[in-house]
């Protein structure tokens, strides 16, 4: 047996919990455990927040003649989550009608999939040892003081596969999954 479901909602502060708490009651009726349940659950809740908040911006095209600027889409007060639940894994997808990712974040690989360990070296000086990080690392530093990407960063770290995308004209799309434990005794089983 599997589950699927897919919920339209307004890019508004409420609808956030609102698909938080649906996914929850989805996995803890299939008989999800708890701590996977709560990291899906934590990542919608930052993909349906950046959707939110960067979910409508786009202007749709005007009539021929015209600048093509002045007016929303006609879809930019809504987002869609679709949740996709089997004996193996959840998957989530959150898409949009906004202007979509920028291309470096849309094409970038989950965080955890490419960083390579850090390695400690000893200091020259015995009295100051330090630990540096290793000179391979797959992505640039993070600017920790940013305001924005800290919840896909979330995403990633939660998450076993993520997914940045644009559609072109529609808006951005985030899809995302993590293998599922089970329970004893729940309704869905690998």
């Amino acid at each position: 047996m599997s589950i699927w479901w897919s919920l339209h909602l307004r890019r508004e502060a409420a609808s956030v919990p609102l698909a938080r708490r649906f996914l929850l009651g989805t996995m803890e009726t299939a008989g999800v455990d708890p701590d996977i349940s709560f990291d899906l659950s934590v990542a919608l809740s930052e993909a349906c927040a950046n959707a939110v908040e960067h979910g409508g911006d786009r202007k749709a095209l005007g009539e021929s003649g015209d600048s093509g600027y002045g007016h929303p889409a006609a879809d930019s007060g809504q987002y869609r989550v679709t949740a996709y639940l089997d004996g193996e894994k959840c998957r989530i997808e959150v898409s949009d009608s906004g202007p979509g990712f920028p291309a470096r974040r849309a094409l970038r690989p989950a965080a955890h999939a490419v960083q390579q360990p850090q390695q400690p070296q000893q200091s020259q000086h015995p009295q100051h040892p330090q630990q540096s990080q290793s000179p391979q690392q797959a992505l640039p530093p993070r600017d920790t003081e940013a305001e924005s990407g800290r919840g896909l960063d979330l995403i990633q770290q939660l998450s076993d596969h993520v997914q940045f995308g644009n559609r072109p004209g529609h808006g951005a799309v985030v899809r995302f999954d993590k293998v599922l434990k089970w329970r004893e005794g729940a309704l869905l089983t690998a």
